[in-house]
């Protein structure tokens, strides 16, 4: 028995087969293009992340020994799709949730005073990042899809909501509320869409989708669709819940950090939606099938793995990831060099999207493996400003931050990490435990687990323990951090 896995990420869509020992038995990868049409502006192709999703699969299912009998589905978040109904065809390139188009919208808005009660419904921001003020930039910018949006033609979801609807073959138009959490439009108090959010922005509620429950069988598969499979959909979340799913983070005060394009601290909160006034997001963690809500503290990261992408694609100074380690270590320290990689703008704690990427302290003796070392120093920093917030702000102190995603295979980062948060850093042994979250989710709605089960299942790699004291290092950090906001502006 086995689980297929779809984990449609940033970058690229991984496929995973799992056996009912939690064994990744199987899997597939498929890179997609990414569009830069602006300045700050970053979107995808639908059409292009399907045709990742389909040749993946492809991939995991011929390596497998084993056929699915269930799907789960994981995915990048805040990005938001538009399709035809009936052709499935994309109306539109998606706007991804790197984007900061509607900064100056969300600035109006603010003035406006609708902040405070956008918070205490969605326990968000109003922020670029999110799904919402990007539906409202197309109301008001794209004319034609927004007809077609209004005539009940033209579909709108994030990725797996166009996803399920791509499988299914245009039949279910369903996403989750970890998904749904992430819109401004989704009261987290109440479980629905929000009538009053929905007239802010100006979105026809009844082109969202359906909300359903994170686990169960949600929707189904056409086989004429998707690869000739006919299976259920038993499992849907955001990439980040996923990712605490797959860390069997179940209970109150579990914690996990996914580095990923960006990166990801949520610490469970149980049944209770903490409230947070500067800088933290509140957030569904998890849908059960009764209807009842588990809730997250969130701190969002916006580039910390899409700086080390940067090294290697726009400076072309590194070949691959897999480099960085080796030539960071090659030098004792960055050299004085301290890289801050707002280059979509700053999330927690600062929340600036007017701050753009800053190298500071070159001298004539800075050298690429400086550069990389102050990549792998910042991603330490930007997630330790995060942690320090958790205890401030949430009366959170994490006793260990388990971690995983690709870049947690850099035995460097993950020390670096360990000296900055000043707490043991555990490695999970399965790194990909956003797509391994998908499939306990699919698990869980096919009767292949129970939570239990799950946490059992968990395993450690490594952990790394604090060594060296970092604070000159975090100080230093910080007055970079401020060096490059409100670049935009000036």
């Amino acid at each position: 028995m086995a689980v297929l896995s779809l984990d449609a990420g940033t970058t690229g869509v991984t496929a995973l087969l799992v056996d009912d020992q939690a064994r990744v038995i199987a899997r597939g990868y498929r890179e997609f293009p990414q569009h830069f049409p602006s300045d700050g502006w970053v979107e995808h192709d639908p059409g292009e992340i399907w045709a990742a999703t389909l040749e993946a699969t492809r991939e995991a299912l011929a390596a497998s020994p084993e056929q699915p009998t269930a799907i789960g589905i994981t995915n990048q978040r805040e990005t938001v799709c538009f399709w035809d109904r009936e052709t499935l065809g994309s109306a539109r390139r998606a706007i991804v949730w790197q984007d900061r188009r509607t900064a100056s919208m969300c600035e109006e808005w603010t003035s406006q005073g609708h902040e405070p009660r956008v918070t205490e419904l969605t326990g968000l921001r109003l922020d670029p990042y999110f799904s919402g003020t990007k539906i409202a930039w197309v109301a008001h910018n794209d004319p034609s899809t927004w007809a077609q949006v209004t005539a009940g033609r033209v579909a709108i979801g994030t990725v797996d909501s166009y996803l399920i609807a791509r499988m299914s073959r245009g039949l279910h138009h369903v996403t989750d509320p970890t998904n749904a959490s992430r819109t401004l439009l989704f009261d987290i108090h109440t479980g629905q869409w929000s009538p009053e959010l929905a007239a802010l922005f100006g979105v026809p509620i009844d082109a969202l989708p359906e909300v359903v429950p994170s686990y169960g069988e949600v929707a189904r598969t056409d086989p004429a669709a998707f690869l000739g499979l006919d299976l259920p959909i038993a499992g849907i979340a955001g990439d980040q819940q996923a990712a605490l799913v797959g860390q069997a983070g179940f209970a109150a005060g579990d914690a996990k950090c996914t580095y990923g394009t960006g990166s990801f601290l949520l610490v469970n909160t149980g049944e209770r939606a903490v409230p947070s006034s500067s800088g933290l997001l509140t957030t569904v963690a998890l849908g059960r099938p009764d209807g009842t809500l588990t809730y997250a503290l969130e701190g969002a990261v916006f580039v910390t793995g899409a700086a080390v992408q940067w090294l290697r694609d726009g400076l072309g100074i590194i070949a691959s990831a897999s480099e960085t380690q080796a030539l960071a270590e090659s030098v004792p320290d960055s050299g004085g060099v301290v890289f801050v990689p707002a280059l979509t703008g700053l999330g927690a704690p600062d929340w600036d999207p007017y701050a753009r990427g800053t190298i500071i302290g070159i001298t004539r003796g800075t050298t690429r493996a400086h550069i990389v070392r102050a990549t792998l120093e910042a991603i330490a920093f930007e997630v330790r400003d995060v942690v320090d917030l958790m205890a401030s702000e949430g009366g959170v102190q994490l006793p260990r931050l388990a971690v995983d995603g690709g870049a947690a295979a850099n035995d460097l980062l993950c020390q670096l990490q360990a000296d900055q948060v000043r707490v043991p850093v555990d490695r999970s042994a399965e790194l990909q435990t956003t797509g391994l979250g998908a499939a306990f989710l699919a698990g869980l709605g096919t009767g292949v687990w129970s939570p239990e089960e799950i946490v059992r299942t968990r395993r450690t790699d490594r952990v790394f323990t604090p060594q060296s004291d970092g604070e000159a290092a975090h100080r230093r950090w910080r007055r970079a951090v401020e060096r490059s906001k409100g670049w935009l502006e000036e």
